[in-house]
């Protein structure tokens, strides 16, 4: 199954953080940044640092910065779930898990 397939799945629980039990944070998108973050190891640059999880933004959209493949190696579709409860999605277009800010 792909990824993209893996959240259509969840569409009718979009925005539905009150019903995560155990957050990791009162925030539904720092939730999601926190819960990406400990599934895939993110992108190290030449400075030694990781990379910002946010990639771009424009107008009202933001793309992560994650590996999907590695991701859809990884991810249980209970943590797709949460990350659809975020507000997260994945963007086809451009192979990205995106959110409206």
């Amino acid at each position: 199954m792909t990824l993209e397939e893996r959240f259509e799945q969840f569409d009718d629980d979009r925005f539905g953080f009150s019903s995560i039990e155990n957050k990791l944070s009162r925030r539904p998108d720092v939730h999601a940044f926190i819960l990406l973050d400990s599934i895939v190891e993110p992108e190290v640059h030449p400075t030694g640092f990781p990379s910002d999880i946010i990639a771009c933004a424009e107008h009202d959209e933001i793309w992560l910065d994650v590996d999907t493949e590695k991701l859809n190696e990884k991810i249980t579709d209970e943590q797709i779930l949460q990350l659809v409860r975020c507000g997260v999605r994945y963007d086809s277009d451009i192979d990205s898990l995106a959110m409206y800010v």
